[in-house]
C-alpha cells in the first residue's frame, strides 16, 4: 500500500504534465555547471535523486554519461521522462522509491544530485534517513549537488511544507565527513513566471 507522500506524488504526476509543475526548467543549468564543477565525466556513475521527468537525464546523456540512475517515488514521473527519451530510456537505471528507504549499493555512485527532494522532509527523522542514503551510497571523495528552497524561498511547494535551507544549512545538515566546496543561489522561474529563490550546496564526502 502506498504511503502518504508515495500517493501524493504520484497523484501530481498522473494529473500535470511534467512542464506544468512549478519546478520544470528546461534544463537544469546550475545543477549542470555544478556537476562539471565536481569533476563530472563521461565514466562517472551518478544518482538523480527525484529526477522524474526532469530533462537532466537527458543532458546527462548527451555529454557521454553512461552510468545514470534515476530514482524517484513516482512510477508516473519515470514513464514521463521514458517516453521523452524512446531508446535512449534503455541506457538509464530507473528506481522507483522513496529515497529515505530505497535500497541503494554501498559506495555506488562517485556523485549524488537531488534538486527539491531534501526540502520536502521536513520530519528531523526523514531528513536524518536521507543523509544516512547519501553516506552509504555516496564513494569515497565523492560529490553530491542538493538544491532546494533557500531561506528567502517559498514556505510550500505542491501544497505540502517545506524546510528552507542556504548552503550552508545543507552541509550542517550532514555534518563531519561532508566538505561545503560550493553555495550557489538561483532565482527561479516557474512555467508562469512566478520567482522562487534557490540555493544549492557542492558537498563532498570524506576519503
Amino acid at each position: 500500500m502506498a504511503t502518504e507522500r508515495e500517493a501524493h506524488w504520484q497523484k501530481v504526476y498522473a494529473e500535470k504534465s511534467a512542464d506544468a509543475v512549478s519546478w520544470y526548467r528546461a534544463h537544469l543549468e546550475v545543477s549542470l555547471r555544478l556537476l562539471e564543477r565536481a569533476g563530472m565525466g563521461a565514466r562517472s556513475r551518478l544518482i538523480d535523486v527525484g529526477g522524474g521527468a526532469s530533462t537532466l537525464v537527458d543532458d546527462l546523456l548527451a555529454r557521454g554519461l553512461a552510468a545514470i540512475t534515476v530514482l524517484d517515488i513516482a512510477e508516473p514521473a519515470l514513464d514521463a521522462a521514458r517516453r521523452r527519451l524512446g531508446a535512449r530510456a534503455e541506457a538509464v537505471t530507473w528506481l522507483v522509491g522513496d529515497v529515505t528507504r530505497v535500497a541503494l549499493p554501498a559506495a555506488g555512485y562517485d556523485l549524488w544530485h537531488d534538486r527539491a527532494v531534501l526540502h520536502f522532509l521536513t520530519d528531523p527523522a526523514d531528513a536524518a534517513a536521507y543523509v544516512a542514503q547519501v553516506r552509504h551510497a555516496l564513494a569515497p571523495r565523492g560529490h553530491a549537488v542538493i538544491g532546494g528552497f533557500a531561506s528567502d524561498g517559498p514556505e510550500r511547494c505542491s501544497g505540502l511544507p517545506v524546510a528552507r535551507r542556504d548552503a550552508a544549512d545543507i552541509a550542517a545538515l550532514f555534518g563531519p565527513g561532508f566538505e561545503l566546496l560550493h553555495g550557489e543561489r538561483e532565482l527561479h522561474r516557474t512555467p508562469w513566471g512566478a520567482p522562487q529563490s534557490f540555493a544549492y550546496a557542492l558537498l563532498r564526502k570524506a576519503a
